[in-house]
């Protein structure tokens, strides 16, 4: 069982709850749109998932339908006992508190490979997408239901329009595509944009080997070349990376910031240390 329009209307209302534009609340009220988030995150029975923005439970039902382990947090504090009246029957663990503050490396112990169910409002979902990547490798999969703009920044490619800085990151760490677009109409309320879902698979390794150059070195280098991304890459990264780094790089210094692939971003961060 999933929640109908009619009955995100009906617990909005009986418990008095006014959707926050400041937390980005937008509930999904459909069905069909939760069952088919669920399908496409390829949950096998069993597996722990750890679900993101759960809200009024639309898409937490969904989820436990497929059988996995479910652990859903909720920020909104008037959200949480409605939530747990609609999952904890079905098995699925509740937690109250921030994704951005709560301890998730403790919260996901005691598994090696979960993966991650999101809905996730524009002003947190890169910082919370880039947390995940950076701090729990036991996440080894996700699917995040984003603003169709910020979507295409976490998938892009180099030369896509969207590609940037967080194209880069999401690169390093993991293999990332929209496969799916969410209209406004199947929210409440409805938005005034499109949303997507992107999916992102953890690489084995990152792109880039720690060995040859550290994270820290490589961003620094990507969010230079970034900044100024008009610019050829040779003035744009003036004081970060020398010129006959792009020599030994093999990298055209005429080039820009949105040409280079994780890969290329590698080879120049690594021959200008």
């Amino acid at each position: 069982m999933t929640l109908t329009r009619r009955q995100v209307h009906d617990l909005l209302e009986d418990n008095g709850i006014r959707p926050s534009r400041a937390l980005g609340q937008n509930f999904v009220a459909d069905p069909n749109t939760v069952r088919r988030i669920a399908a496409l995150a390829e949950l096998e029975p069993g597996r722990p998932v750890l679900e993101i923005g759960a809200g009024l439970g639309s898409l937490t039902l969904a989820l436990a339908e497929t059988g996995a382990r479910l652990v859903s947090v909720e920020t909104d504090r008037r959200l949480v006992d409605v939530l747990r009246a609609q999952a904890e029957p079905l098995g699925v663990r509740v937690v109250a508190g921030d994704a951005l503050e709560l301890d998730l490396a403790g919260l996901l112990e005691g598994d090696e490979r979960w993966a991650m169910v999101a809905n996730l409002p524009y002003n947190v979902a890169v910082p919370l997408v880039m947390r995940v990547l950076d701090e729990l490798p036991m996440v080894d999969r996700m699917l995040v239901m984003v603003q169709r703009e910020v979507g295409e920044r976490l998938a892009a490619a180099a030369g896509d329009a969207a590609y940037g800085a967080v194209s880069v990151k999401v690169a390093y760490h993991a293999e990332a595509k929209v496969v799916g677009r969410v209209p406004a109409t199947v929210f409440i309320p409805k938005p005034r944009v499109e949303s997507v879902l992107v999916r992102l698979v953890r690489r084995p390794h990152v792109a880039v080997d720690p060995q040859e150059v550290g994270a820290d070195r490589l961003f620094t280098v990507v969010r230079a070349g970034f900044a100024h991304r008009r610019k050829m890459l040779r003035r744009a990264l003036s004081g970060v990376v020398e010129e006959e780094a792009f020599t030994r790089a093999g990298i055209d210094p005429r080039a820009r910031a949105e040409e280079l692939s994780v890969e290329q971003w590698g080879r120049l961060a690594a021959c200008s240390v």
